[in-house]
């Protein structure tokens, strides 16, 4: 489901990211998001310096100051610099991303329940798990779901990141700034925020407050409504990402799934 798209090599000044092949379409759309963001929001994301060619797409950019995230909770100063940052990506004007030529995100509000139909209708051995039955409960609930998920209308209203993971957002004690934009395109702040906040690597060490940063974006009562309604769409997509034999159930330690099947449970409302 899944996969390593790139490799980088980290210099004083510039940083090369090469993608593997046959992800032609995710360096030109890194690309395009990264020269739109250095007209319209400069010093957000990495300044595109130039392209390389050869068997791979290879794609060089500045060195943002800065470190990644830690794998712990933000703090009030942290949720605030990052609420501005993603503001400011949200601000760009629609059309200037439409003229860029970047369409709708990877795994956009549109078209990613029809993915995760599919995803969750493959047939799973649960026997390796430690609570077979639980998350074979859960299993059957995000397929109930994803069957009738009732979500918004989608909406293109701004540029998205599309991922989020704490190792994107870079700090600096004062300013945060976003890489990684290989799967941004199209979406709206209250599907990115929900993507952001049930994102593994955010959720279980607790870096996302969900409530803050949907404040320190800007987000009114009706988009809050709309993030909590698309949680569950991304509570389904880790549940099949953390079934046996997938890559999150590779990288997590036992019981990671069951956990997750308790919070996708009560997600949707089932426990």
């Amino acid at each position: 489901m899944q996969t390593s798209t790139h490799g980088l090599t980290i210099g004083e000044r510039e940083v090369r990211k090469e993608f593997v092949a046959d992800h032609d379409d995710r360096a030109e759309r890194e690309w395009a998001c990264l020269t739109l963001l250095a007209e319209h929001a400069p010093g957000l994301a990495p300044r595109p310096i130039r392209r390389e060619d050869g068997e791979t797409p290879v794609i060089v950019m500045e060195r943002v100051p800065g470190s990644h995230l830690e794998p712990r909770p933000l703090t009030p100063g942290q949720t605030q610099a990052l609420g501005v940052a993603l503001r400011r990506m949200y601000d760009v004007p629609v059309e200037a991303v439409r003229a860029a030529g970047i369409g709708e995100r990877r795994y956009g509000a549109d078209t990613f329940v029809r993915e995760l139909v599919d995803w969750l209708a493959e047939d799973v051995d649960l026997g390796e798990c430690r609570d077979p039955a639980l998350v074979g409960e859960a299993l059957d609930a995000a397929r109930a779901y994803v069957a009738d998920p009732r979500l918004p209308e989608p909406r293109e209203t701004a540029l998205g990141i599309a991922d989020l993971n704490p190792a994107n957002v870079m700090w600096d004690g004062r300013v945060v700034r976003l890489v990684d934009f290989e799967d941004g395109g199209l979406s709206e702040p209250a599907y990115e925020l929900a993507d952001h906040v049930e994102h593994l690597g955010s959720r279980l060490p607790g870096v996302y407050d969900a409530d803050a940063l949907a404040h320190a974006v800007g987000l009114d009562a009706g988009d809050r409504e709309r993030m909590a309604a698309y949680r569950p769409l991304y509570g389904a997509f880790w549940l099949a990402m953390l079934l046996p034999g997938n890559t999150a159930w590779r990288r997590n330690p036992p019981g990671t799934t069951e956990a997750h099947a308790e919070h996708f449970m009560a997600l949707v409302g089932a426990h």
